[in-house]
């Protein structure tokens, strides 16, 4: 039988006292996972490449991480191996995959050989964002080319309003003609008498 880590919380009596962590997460802009479909726990293939000759780790902790928040887990969740292994302890896939990069970078591979090994056991899909290649770049590239044809199409829009208006311009006050009685009658009106 498999307990969500909240679940386990709950009857264990933690909630409360890590309630201080959790909004300690929000407030950083870390979110819960909310994944509610079915877990694919047979979903996991083995990734392995023989180690280097002379192999040492080719990148730190902190980079090996880095490099999981890339790669998707298989179980079937929108998640990335770290951030599912790290929240969801009834998954099974994203700690054999962690395992399998773990072994990786022991064996003195890099960043671009272990996702290229990834991708040639899982296939893109894999990957959290898509390879900014062939296809994949119009999804890149069009976001930005339709809100800079939108600028375009409004400006000249704008343009075609403005020009299409009739010019309204103040006249200087030198020259609009009026006679001394109407504009002591407007000096008067100004100051309120009559």
């Amino acid at each position: 039988m498999t307990i969500s880590r909240r679940n386990f919380l709950r009857r264990s009596g933690l909630l409360v006292p890590a309630l201080p962590l959790f909004l300690a997460r929000k407030a950083h802009g870390q979110t819960t996972q909310t994944f509610s479909g079915p877990m694919e726990q047979d979903a996991y293939r083995p990734v392995k490449l023989a180690p280097k000759a002379n192999a040492v780790p080719s990148m730190s902790v902190a980079q090996r991480d880095d490099l999981e928040h890339s790669v998707k887990c298989q179980c079937g969740c929108p998640l990335d191996v770290y951030t599912c292994r790290t929240t969801d302890f009834s998954c099974s896939v994203s700690p054999a995959m962690h395992e399998d990069v773990m072994e990786m970078v022991g064996g003195g591979y890099g960043a671009k050989e272990i996702l290229a090994a990834f991708q040639s056991v899982y296939g893109e899909r894999v990957l959290m964002s898509p390879v900014k290649s062939g296809f994949n770049l119009l999804g890149y590239l069009l976001p930005s080319v339709a809100i800079a044809g939108g600028a375009l199409f409004l400006a000249a829009l704008l343009r075609r309003w403005r020009s299409a208006s009739p010019a309204v311009e103040a006249a200087p006050l030198t020259a609009i003609s009026a006679s001394e009685d109407e504009i002591a009658r407007l000096s008067a009106a100004i100051r309120n008498e009559k």
